[in-house]
């Protein structure tokens, strides 16, 4: 199960952030400083994968962006790893190569696309065009 998502620049400040499991505002600042630290230290030829307190950390970075997921140690690593390269591929398509930009300026897009792909932590679509229907059909109202 996927305990939360987050998006960090290089500086550790958050762009985004989704949690799955219930954790108190105060914690939430003080895990993801900690998460933060943690993929930030580690150099390109490290593993992709840590070990952090009760649960494992996968992160792929982009850019000057990482992306990072909190899951449980009985969820599969490698899947993990591909769903955070289906979810950049799917905000490349839907902005056009994205950047931080994109995601500080149309977070409720973001999230609506992560909400299509992850629902109570739980992966439930990868398919790019069925994530993006929902934004697809808002754009077309607004516009239209």
């Amino acid at each position: 199960m996927i305990k939360f998502v987050l998006m960090v620049n290089q500086q550790g400040q958050t762009r985004l952030s989704r949690y799955y499991e219930p954790v108190e505002l105060s914690r939430r600042a003080a895990l993801e400083a900690a998460v933060v630290r943690c993929c930030l230290s580690r150099n390109k030829e490290q593993c992709s994968f840590v070990e952090y307190k009760d649960f494992r950390l996968v992160y792929r970075q982009y850019a000057a962006l990482y992306v990072v997921m909190g899951v449980t140690h009985s969820e599969n690593e490698l899947s993990i790893y591909e769903l955070i390269q289906n979810f950049v591929e799917v905000l490349d398509k839907y902005f056009s190569r994205v950047s931080e930009l994109d995601i500080m300026f149309n977070l409720d897009s973001v999230h609506i696309i992560l909400d299509e792909m992850i629902q109570n932590g739980h992966v439930v679509e990868t398919n790019k065009s069925r994530v993006l229907a929902p934004l697809t059909a808002i754009n077309k109202m607004v516009d239209g």
